[in-house]
């Protein structure tokens, strides 16, 4: 299809503008990521990629069912669009909402592998496409061995290990081969051939990239979810708490019914119960529960005790004690105060 069939200036300007505001938020000098200012680029770099994504959906510019050599060269810029939005989606800074942004940019790379693969472009293995949560495996990745998946393989870790080393090599020969054709590319000295080979490069450099990117965000978020489990597990099952306990009224304790009498009389808006009844209604309550009521003394009153006192020292006054206490009443009778004072001090 020809440039100018499919597109207008404004899908060409919203491309380019995406792109040049990734491009100034991943090679800025400003310290931070969260400054309002990178993040105002990435808000504006989002909204022109996704207007400019949904006008190539709507113009149904790719599709599945055809081949690379039916895609115009002029076109081709335009398969970069999912990457790009998965690129600015992972510079957003929102901790709040980091796991529904990893989600996105995840999905975005998937979408962005799975075209290419359709097409040809590049030779790798698409990944699932959607993380599996933890303590799931992989489903698109090997499982050798059989019972001992569960661990580690050595096989697989080098495998993985050695196809890392080949992305890096083969992204730093891109890179270098896509600086020496830039130039003529948008100087518009280059012709349909270079062009094409220009955006084909661009894209098989973003293919590794795509793949190191859905490798870090699986990662990251198996931590950001084993978070959330943790704090879950550690927060309280919601109604499992203590049952709160009846509150008991105010109320005065006395040692028997006799005083619970006199001060209930002298407080009468306050309650008065016994030991014995606190306790009963305590072991009711279920507070001492398995505990039977001690056993206590019948309970007598002040009176009937200060008698049992006089008696008690009535009994043991013996006569002796009674005939001093006459004699000395008698002594006093003849013997005026201050006998016997020759000092006249008394």
């Amino acid at each position: 299809m020809a440039e100018g069939a499919v597109e207008g200036p404004r899908l060409s300007e919203l491309l380019a503008a995406g792109r040049r505001l990734w491009e100034e938020v991943e090679t800025g000098a400003e310290p931070s990521s969260g400054a309002p200012a990178v993040q105002d680029k990435v808000r504006q770099g989002l909204e022109a990629l996704q207007r400019a994504a949904a006008m190539v959906a709507q113009l149904d510019l790719f599709s599945e069912n055809e081949e690379l050599e039916e895609i115009a060269s002029a076109d081709l810029k335009y398969l970069l669009l999912p990457a790009l939005l998965g690129a600015l989606t992972l510079k957003q800074v929102d901790l709040s909402r980091r796991l529904e942004h990893l989600e996105s940019a995840r999905a975005h790379f998937w979408r962005f592998l799975k075209l290419c693969r359709s097409y040809g472009l590049g030779s790798f293995h698409l990944p699932p496409a959607a993380a599996s949560p933890p303590g799931e495996e992989d489903a698109g990745s090997p499982c050798p061995g059989g019972p001992a998946a569960a661990q580690p393989s050595l096989v697989a870790m080098a495998s993985s290990r050695q196809a890392k080393i080949e992305r890096y090599k083969q992204k730093k020969e891109l890179e270098n081969r896509l600086a020496s054709m830039r130039t003529f590319v948008e100087g518009g000295q280059a012709d349909e051939d270079q062009i094409r080979e220009f955006y084909i490069l661009q894209i098989q450099k973003w293919i590794n990239t795509s793949l190191e990117e859905i490798e870090s965000i699986d990662q990251e978020m198996v931590i950001l979810r084993s978070r959330g489990t943790a704090k879950q597990s550690s927060a309280p099952p919601h109604g499992t708490s203590r049952q709160a306990r009846t509150p008991l009224k105010p109320f005065i304790l006395t040692r028997d019914a006799a005083q619970a009498k006199v001060f209930g009389a002298g407080y009468p808006g306050l309650p008065t119960m016994t030991v014995d009844d606190w306790y009963e209604q305590r072991r009711r309550q279920g507070v001492v529960a398995g505990q039977s009521t001690p056993q206590r003394a019948p309970a007598i009153t002040d009176e009937e005790l200060q008698k049992q006192q006089q008696e008690k020292k009535e009994e043991e006054d013996d006569e002796e004690a009674l005939q001093k206490a006459r004699n000395w009443d008698d002594w006093k009778d003849t013997h005026p105060r201050g006998y016997g004072n020759r000092q006249n001090v008394g």
